[in-house]
């Protein structure tokens, strides 16, 4: 059985080898979301691992905020021939955050909210646990509201002076009731008031990407609404636990926690 091999360069933002079936769009680096083109009818693992390809040849694959450097992606065609690409990420450095003044329940939450954050991170995982057939996430993003980026994909949060989980998202300050906008097209799967994150919307983009929009001041659409790129679905707020207004914007291709920036260019402040 035939194989090719190439190896990819870690700054290319589109990879394509000369009359290989595959190619890629994406910031190899860690915490990137990456989508890729295959012939209809291949399949693709990473890692030796399966990947979900849909029946125009398009799949999806993310490597985590401290994923190792080095990976596989395979390419098996109808025919039976091979073809491997060999993946190097770019190793990212993350910044450390000191936030003071919390409410010390939002930082050590008190016994008797155990069962409704419990509650909230099923609601969350159901939200999130699809694999539709949209494919919208193969558009060109766009940012969902517009302000000054005050904090990013990977950082670590010491809150009162506990080192916490790292922040998975990308925040955008701006006052409360600034509209946020969805940044592509998708179907709401949570519109809820969650304890951590205050009114909490969750769009699928399809592919298991979804988006996910945090403290928000209001949420104006609904479980089960489709979307278009662009619509208004909320308003910027200060919801659940949050020192000011801003939008924390996340994506997730499945359980896997992405990094908003690697799919959209530009910064939100433009225009």
């Amino acid at each position: 059985m035939p194989t090719a091999v190439a190896k990819d360069n870690a700054f290319a933002t589109t990879q394509q080898q000369a009359e290989s079936p595959l190619t890629l769009n994406g910031v190899l680096t860690q915490g990137a979301l990456v989508r890729g083109q295959v012939p209809v009818d291949a399949n693709v693992t990473l890692n030796e691992k399966p990947v979900p390809v849909n029946a125009a040849g398009k799949f999806v694959i993310g490597f985590e905020r401290e994923a190792p450097l080095n990976h596989k992606l395979s390419v098996t065609l109808s025919s039976g021939e091979v073809f491997v690409r060999e993946i190097t990420l770019k190793k990212r450095d993350y910044d450390i955050q000191r936030i003071d003044g919390l409410e010390q329940k939002m930082v050590t939450p008190p016994a008797e909210v155990t069962a409704r954050i419990k509650q909230d991170n099923i609601n969350v995982a159901k939200a999130r646990g699809g694999n539709s057939n949209l494919d919208a996430l193969f558009t060109r993003f766009e940012w969902p509201a517009k302000g000054p980026i005050t904090g990013v994909y990977g950082s670590q949060r010491i809150l009162n002076g506990v080192p916490k989980w790292p922040h998975y998202g990308v925040d955008v300050g701006a006052p409360t009731g600034t509209p946020v906008y969805a940044p592509v097209d998708g179907v709401v799967t949570l519109a809820d008031d969650l304890y951590y994150s205050g009114n909490t919307l969750i769009l699928d983009h399809g592919m298991r990407v979804f988006s996910t929009f945090l403290h928000l001041d209001t949420i104006t659409v609904n479980v089960g609404d489709a979307v278009n790129q662009g619509d208004q679905i909320g308003t910027i707020g200060s919801t659940g636990r949050s020192t000011g207004p801003h939008l924390d914007w996340r994506i997730n291709l499945g359980k896997v926690r992405l990094d908003p920036q690697t799919v959209v260019s530009g910064t939100p402040d433009e225009g």
